[in-house]
């Protein structure tokens, strides 16, 4: 189990992030996919999307220090580590009584150079990507997160990072649940808890709240997990069609570490 910063977002920040996400959307004339769009902890980044094969994760930052930004860069250039992707500063000024991006175009600075002006449409290439385990794990906690809201069950937070615990929280009807997402490539039709499930469960059940498992296999479009083989597995691309193998979510007490 790990702890995992959850800052409060001020409005006065709120109001700021709504005008970077309009204008990157300005930018990208259609083209764009949004990854991470709304404001729900924990902030790894602030805003990320995918353009063609490559994808942006971006902090935004106050250049007068006005406002209370939560997370942090380190926690930025994990996450874009994690799924090959590039990490960006967005400075805003505040001018004229509206927030605006301090410099021109995307408004977006390289993380890691703190002075390169990315656009992200010259680093778009033709070359296929596999997708990555951090990358792959957002996309089967974003599928296990829409499970949990067509149930009508608010959801609290979620992350996706394959080596963190639990993947998502939510309101149940008892209180607080938790779930360890964890996500396989096909040919492997079912993932396995982690190894450590016996302490995980016993931490958790120190804390009184109630658990669950989800295993999401995803395979590329073309295999249509095809059970006899004759399909070789293709790799599973980024930005690339995929179908998913996802039947629920099932009791942490009916979990054992040869699977359910």
């Amino acid at each position: 189990m790990h702890n995992i910063e959850m800052h409060e977002v001020s409005d006065a920040f709120a109001v700021c992030w709504q005008a970077a996400g309009r204008h990157l959307q300005a930018q990208m004339q259609g083209a764009g996919n949004w990854i991470k769009a709304k404001l729900d902890p924990p902030f790894l980044e602030h805003l990320s999307f995918r353009l063609g094969n490559q994808l942006f994760f971006v902090r935004i930052e106050d250049v007068e220090g006005r406002l209370r930004v939560p997370g942090s860069r380190s926690g930025l250039l994990s996450v874009a580590e994690g799924c090959a992707g590039h990490s960006c500063l967005m400075p805003m000024r505040f001018r004229a009584g509206v927030w605006m991006p301090d410099i021109t175009g995307w408004g977006l600075l390289n993380a890691c150079t703190l002075g390169e002006r990315i656009d992200p449409f010259t680093l778009v290439t033709d070359e296929r990507i596999e997708m990555t385990e951090w990358e792959l794990q957002d996309f089967a906690v974003q599928i296990v997160r829409e499970h949990i809201a067509k149930n009508g069950q608010k959801l609290i937070s979620w992350q996706g990072n394959p080596s963190v615990h639990p993947s998502i929280w939510f309101a149940g009807s008892g209180g607080r649940e938790w779930v360890i997402v964890r996500a396989a490539r096909y040919p492997i039709l079912a993932a396995l808890p982690p190894s450590d499930w016996p302490y995980i469960l016993e931490q958790f059940a120190s804390a009184g709240t109630t658990g669950h498992f989800a295993s999401v296999s995803v395979a590329n479009a073309e295999d249509a997990f095809d059970t006899k083989g004759v399909i070789p597995a293709e790799p599973l691309w980024r930005g690339h069609g995929m179908i998913v193998r996802f039947q629920g979510l099932t009791a942490a007490s009916d979990v054992s570490l040869r699977g359910f």
